[in-house]
């Protein structure tokens, strides 16, 4: 049996669990505060909310993350985790993400594979986790994006490209003009106002605006796949679904922690994959920006994401357990 910890934030990492969970030939149960989502899991353990309430002393002087000092829901949190691995003897947890609990269950003797994240990681508490793993793996292409703090782990980080819920499936029909817009369902700083803009200055575009100010759709890739260009944020999931249709598009970097889609929109610009931005850019400069977009293609997302990296990580993870 192997485990897998999913972050509640945003729905990629969920994504991503679901589509290498499908690749693995041993049952995975998931570990979340985030409702069960069926298969391909073969169970589900809920786990409690660790910030419900006020919150104190999270940081555990520097050495952690998220630790707050007497929070209930934090203690049964971990005491779940570690029932579970005492009932269920897991040859292997893959922690996407957490730095507390990759190396809690490193503690009970657990082998822990975890998902590297981009952005600035050099802090003490992401060395810690980074260093307690077995294998570290990394959901993009080296050489488009290689920071010297994971290079320095060696030969445990295997960069096995981006994981989409959509990879291998056809896409739609081309949809000339129609365009769309994935704000971002992780804390999106686009407005209202800014698709309005967005709109003004490009008449000759249908958008549809996914997350934000927008709406929400389980299965976005009928219009994804079709449009003739896409804006998006440059979160992990939005990048990979983008990737898997193959769009030209621009990406726009949203604030984040270390820097996370900023140093991934950079590495995105740079290589001539996408037009990357670091902030959302005035109203006039979109029907120039959307032109460089479709100048470059979207043939060039084939670097970030080859299609079979579910199957990579997969590999990896049972690598990692059969030890």
């Amino acid at each position: 049996m192997i485990g897998w910890y999913v972050h509640h934030q945003g729905r990629g990492h969920l994504h991503r669990a679901a589509a290498v969970a499908a690749q693995l030939g041993t049952p995975v149960v998931g570990l979340s505060s985030l409702p069960s989502p069926g298969e391909p899991f073969a169970d589900w353990v809920p786990l409690a909310d660790d910030a419900g309430h006020p919150v104190e002393e999270v940081t555990a002087g520097g050495a952690l993350h998220w630790a707050p000092r007497g929070h209930d829901g934090m203690r049964q949190r971990m005491a779940r985790l570690a029932a579970w691995v005492e009932q269920a003897r897991p040859a292997a947890v893959v922690v996407d993400v957490s730095v507390e609990v990759s190396v809690f269950l490193r503690l009970m003797g657990v082998p822990v594979v975890v998902t590297a994240m981009p952005g600035d990681r050099t802090d003490a508490p992401h060395t810690t986790g980074y260093t307690v793993a077995e294998r570290v793996l990394a959901f993009w292409p080296q050489d488009v994006l290689d920071p010297p703090w994971l290079s320095r782990l060696g030969d445990r980080v295997v960069h096995v490209g981006a994981v989409s819920r959509f990879d291998g499936r056809e896409p739609a029909e081309p949809a000339p003009g129609t365009a769309v817009l994935l704000a971002g369902g992780g804390g999106s700083a686009v407005t209202t106002e800014d698709v309005a803009g967005l709109r003004a200055v490009t008449p000759g575009l249908d958008w549809t605006v996914l997350g934000g100010p927008g709406d929400w759709s389980a299965d976005p890739w009928p219009v994804l796949s079709s449009a003739e260009v896409v804006v998006t944020h440059a979160g992990q999931n939005a990048l990979a679904e983008v990737a898997a249709a193959r769009r030209p598009a621009v990406v726009v970097a949203q604030e984040r922690p270390f820097r996370e889609q900023h140093r991934t929109t950079d590495a995105l610009h740079r290589s001539g994959i996408a037009v990357g931005l670091p902030r959302w850019p005035d109203t006039a400069a979109w029907p120039r920006l959307l032109e460089q977009a479709r100048a470059l293609g979207g043939d060039g997302w084939a670097r970030w994401s080859p299609g079979d990296a579910a199957r990579r990580a997969a590999r990896e993870i049972e690598a990692v357990a059969r030890t």
